[in-house]
């Protein structure tokens, strides 16, 4: 059973490792409110106007994460970035590369990497695949990284790149993060869920059977090359799923963005690669502004998180792979929407946008009927999140106009429990938590 494998000696010795090892690498989330003006985005040259960190070159565009002491990095974006290899090696400091992806991805990708990587014959790269899908995002994958990088005698000047979604990217990092100490990495994501949010910002880890990324490290990539030709190959579902993470922007920090998206959202989900950049590219440079000024979500980052308390659970509620990430924080943001509304911290107009833009992406905006969730699953779940401090379980909620919220445990808990059980009053899940607490009431 799962908690049997929990009480082994290899899974305690090795958990108690990770645990020591981070545990000051983390600090305590503080209540932050975050929104700020943006310009109005009636062209793509008007909506970039005065982001000083972002450059453009022909079909190349450069968005800088500035977090100073000489860790800057850059995201590269680009229509088709095949033809840019300088830009990959220039980021490697040695001369051993380990691309690492999933037996999805690596059949449409892989061969054209490691030809991009090898080009000039200067350095000498090795490739590693894991298992797809968030059901793999475990210490014991990620384990099989170190070994591999182990078996090839990897020094400390080897470069690790992750070739994939935000899985990958996840794995990948934090594998980085713990090989040798520390040993660099690259970020190559290939869905929109990882060009937009995972890839950025160094959250790096794993999943525990009892919560979502529960064990990982915050370690900063030395660039992010995202070519979005790799989307050709995305199915639409995850297309679609990525979305959720661009709409949260404008949400909690960027109305006029959020406005564009509104408009866009139907071509975005029909592949128009042209509306797509400018979101990828917009979306990144909200994500590299926040990072810069919170890089270990002290309090503003926390904020990016919207919808991902109840988001979480619902993944983890729903077993690992039954939901794509996008989907289940959209379900969590109608969730956090809708108790927003409750509270009359925004106005039914303001809700009704937030479901429209998800039923636009093609998002799911409640639970199934049959769905395992109910109340107390929820609440059990949702009290174990990475954003509870001394006890008190801390929200992102929406607040007042489009593009404000706040990081707050000061709501009302009512409104919460009546929203979770709002959400579960049809699935299978709570029908079957009734009849247990009524079969044992006899």
């Amino acid at each position: 059973s799962m908690f049997s494998v929990m009480r082994s000696p290899l899974y305690l010795s090795l958990s108690s490792c990770l645990l020591a090892l981070f545990a000051t690498s983390h600090a305590f989330l503080q209540p932050h409110a975050a929104s700020r003006p943006a310009p109005p985005p009636s062209s793509p040259s008007a909506m970039f106007a005065g982001v000083s960190d972002t450059t453009v070159e022909g079909d190349l565009t450069t968005v800088t994460v500035p977090l100073g002491d000489g860790r800057n990095y850059p995201i590269y974006i680009g229509p088709d970035l095949s033809d840019r290899a300088d830009l990959l090696r220039k980021h490697v400091h040695g001369k051993r590369v380990l691309v690492v992806s999933n037996d999805r991805v690596a059949p449409l990708h892989m061969e054209r990497y490691v030809e991009m990587l090898k080009e000039d014959g200067s350095l000498t790269v090795d490739t590693h695949v894991l298992p797809d899908g968030e059901i793999n995002k475990t210490v014991d994958v990620v384990m099989t990284i170190v070994d591999k990088a182990m078996e090839l005698r990897l020094d400390r000047r080897c470069t690790f790149v992750a070739l994939g979604g935000g899985v990958i990217g996840d794995m990948v990092g934090f594998a980085a993060s713990i090989y040798q100490r520390g040993v660099n990495f690259i970020q190559v994501p290939t869905t929109v869920m990882a060009m937009v949010d995972s890839s950025v910002g160094g959250k790096t880890g794993v999943n525990h059977p009892l919560g979502k990324n529960m064990i990982g490290a915050f370690y900063q990539p030395q660039c992010v090359f995202i070519d979005l030709n790799t989307l050709n190959t995305l199915p639409d579902r995850e297309l679609c799923s990525g979305v959720s993470e661009i709409i949260k922007y404008g949400l909690i920090r960027d109305a006029e963005f959020f406005e564009w998206m509104e408009e866009n959202i139907p071509a975005i989900v029909a592949r128009d690669m042209g509306k797509m950049a400018i979101a990828v590219r917009k979306s990144c440079e909200n994500k590299a502004e926040v990072v810069a000024a919170d890089e270990r979500e002290a309090g503003l980052r926390a904020t990016l998180n919207l919808g991902h308390t109840f988001g979480h659970a619902v993944e983890t509620g729903s077993g690992y792979g039954t939901y794509l990430h996008g989907e289940a924080v959209a379900i969590g943001t109608a969730m956090c929407a809708s108790m927003c509304a409750r509270m009359e911290w925004i106005d039914q107009a303001h809700f009704r946008r937030v479901i429209k833009i998800f039923e636009d992406a093609k998002q799911p905006v409640e639970l199934p009927l049959d769905s395992p969730m109910n109340a107390q699953l929820f609440l059990d779940l949702m009290a174990g999140d990475k954003k509870v401090a001394d006890g008190q379980l801390r929200l992102i909620l929406l607040k007042g106009a489009l593009g404000n919220c706040v990081f707050t445990g000061d709501f009302d808990q009512g409104a919460m429990e009546e929203t979770v059980a709002d959400f579960v009053a049809e699935c299978d899940g709570q029908a079957a938590a009734e009849r247990e607490a009524q079969a044992s009431a006899v």
